[in-house]
């Protein structure tokens, strides 16, 4: 399956950054309802329970929209791969990494997702080359995050090795699934996220049953409630937003939510937990802002720059 087109992909506009940071607002509190989650349901259990909670919600609100499924099997397949690759094994192995690595931790190494994004579209799609902006993007980007999380979290890199490269391994699946999706734009994005969400099911329902014997499982009401707001807000709504992105400005400027995440991750922190704001918060605030901006500021200015210089 080859993910190489020559569709230019455009500047981002307005809309795709608001949506970007909605996007950062509502995947900003999945680390937080996995770690309340993950208390009393097994890892796998938690991201079965999260697809099927999707899917469910999703497949509601095609009915109200009376759309049909493709029937295209080569538009299915690419929904699999984003159903097991891009769903299934990420929303397993983060729940299996925050059960070995701190939450801050996991937050950093989940930054990771545009660098892998950046460079296999870079070197897989025509339109998506690496350019000054997208370098920055990651510079400044991945800088605000570790100065967001704080330079103590990488302390425990090599530590866990395990649990780490777990994490890793989830940022390497985003990036394929961003480029999947990124090949269905012909597909409304409730579409895509129903297909990617059933053929997800049918992969996790099984590893659920044969791996946590979930009726076995004493689970918590706050674990089920976490599970549910999880299949709800970050999958469904959250999928949805993510392949609208994609559609309008790339896999890679979408991938840069990704910055944002622990950013709002910690505002849920002390909105909901009572966690106190640090001081280095807005300076990694003005690095992630100066990030996430880029892809859209340094063509701006190169072409002042190259208008100021015309003869």
């Amino acid at each position: 399956m080859s993910f190489l087109t020559s569709a230019p992909t455009p500047v981002p506009t307005t809309r795709d950054y608001a949506l970007l940071l909605l996007l950062g607002a509502i995947w900003g509190s999945s680390f937080l309802l996995i770690k309340v989650a993950v208390a009393t349901v097994p890892p796998v259990t938690v991201a079965a329970g999260r697809i099927v909670v999707g899917a469910i919600f999703i497949a509601a609100v095609l009915a109200l929209q009376r759309k049909p499924l493709p029937s295209d099997g080569r538009i299915w397949a690419k929904l699999a791969l984003m159903g097991t690759v891009g769903t299934v094994l990420p929303f397993a192995l983060i729940s299996w990494g925050e059960t070995h690595i701190d939450s801050g931790l996991a937050a950093i190494l989940m930054s990771a997702v545009p660098i892998m994004t950046i460079m296999m579209a870079h070197f897989l799609r025509s339109g998506e080359k690496i350019t000054a902006g997208k370098i920055a993007a990651l510079v400044f980007g991945g800088s605000g995050v570790i100065v967001l999380i704080g330079p103590d979290a990488l302390a425990g890199i090599g530590q866990d090795l395990l649990g780490q490269l777990a994490i890793l391994g989830a940022t390497w699946c985003y990036a394929v699934n961003s480029l999947t999706a990124r090949q269905l734009t012909g597909l409304s994005p409730e579409t895509v996220t129903l297909g990617m969400l059933v053929t997800a099911a049918l992969v996790a329902i099984p590893l659920s049953l044969v791996l946590d014997r979930p009726w076995q499982i004493e689970a918590s009401p706050l674990s089920l409630l976490a599970i549910v707001t999880l299949g709800v807000l970050p999958t469904s709504i959250g999928y949805l937003i993510a392949v609208r992105i994609i559609a309008s400005a790339g896999a890679g400027f979408a991938s840069l939510n990704n910055y944002l995440v622990p950013l709002f991750g910690v505002g849920w922190g002390i909105a909901l937990l009572g966690e106190e704001l640090q001081p280095r918060a807005a300076l990694a605030l003005m690095l992630i802002f100066i990030g996430v901006t880029a892809p859209r500021a340094f063509p701006a200015l190169r072409s002042l720059v190259e208008r100021r210089l015309a003869p």
